[in-house]
């Protein structure tokens, strides 16, 4: 499905609680140019690479924004299937040259991209910015729908806020307009999609701040009063998140 005039977004079958509709795989290409550049190209599912690689054509480069599996788990069958590098913040997961860096201009047959590290759901997640339409890849640092986790102890509450930070400056200077997640919708608002972002985890540790003060000691114990409301199949990924919250009080 066209989303831009360079994006375009093929959605893996591979649904879930953590992963939204599914991981969004996305294929960049700039117009009239032959090739293409693949971000996160998901689980190693056929179906999947098979949709991916039709709608991508000859594959220039493969992007990973982190090392999560729904996102890298077919780096090594898009190797065989492609030919293509792939680029990534920890050299773990490249593949034929070397990792990104912060600022780093990319250009694929016009096609211009600026890598825009921003650690906090994991210590090497990034973001890509197409510079030529104000379009953010944002991973998983900002999802379509929801809020993301920031799961200890790679995931830190701390970079996150930052990164987050980043990214709303970004968009009030007028850089970014869109934002395109790894999961769930893109937002129709960028702006206000970012301050819920920032509100939510606001909110959520002045809960947890509470919490704390009102005698509980370890995440589980965090968890049962601030999150008595979620699914209790999420508490043991937000028990990850409350330790990262609490780390982030202790600082």
């Amino acid at each position: 499905m066209s989303v831009t005039e360079r994006a375009v977004r093929v959605v893996a079958d591979n649904a879930g609680i953590m992963t939204l509709d599914g991981t969004n795989t996305w294929i960049l290409r700039e117009p009239g140019a032959a090739r293409s550049v693949v971000v996160d190209p998901g689980p190693d599912d056929a179906d999947h690479l098979a949709a991916v690689l039709s709608a991508a054509g000859e594959v220039a480069l493969v992007l990973y924004t982190h090392w999560h599996p729904d996102h890298t788990e077919a780096i090594d069958r898009m190797v065989e299937l492609t030919g293509a590098p792939a680029r990534a913040v920890d050299a773990a997961w490249c593949r034929g040259a070397d990792p990104v860096v912060d600022g780093e201009q990319l250009d694929v047959d016009g096609l211009r991209l600026e890598v825009v590290t921003t650690p906090g759901h994991t210590a090497d997640s990034m973001c890509l910015l197409l510079t030529d339409e104000g379009s953010l890849l944002t991973g998983d640092t900002i999802l379509g729908r929801g809020t993301t986790i920031i799961a200890h102890p790679d995931g830190s509450l701390g970079p996150y806020l930052d990164s987050l930070a980043r990214i709303r400056e970004l968009v009030e200077e007028g850089v970014v307009s869109l934002l395109l997640p790894a999961h769930g919708p893109v937002p129709d608002d960028a702006a206000a999609h970012v301050d819920f972002y920032l509100e939510h985890r606001a909110d959520r540790l002045d809960q947890v701040r509470r919490a704390v003060e009102a005698g509980a000691v370890t995440a589980a114990e965090v968890v049962a009063t601030v999150y008595a409301d979620v699914d209790r199949s999420l508490w043991p990924a937000a028990e990850r998140s409350v330790e990262a919250q609490l780390e982030y009080l202790r600082t």
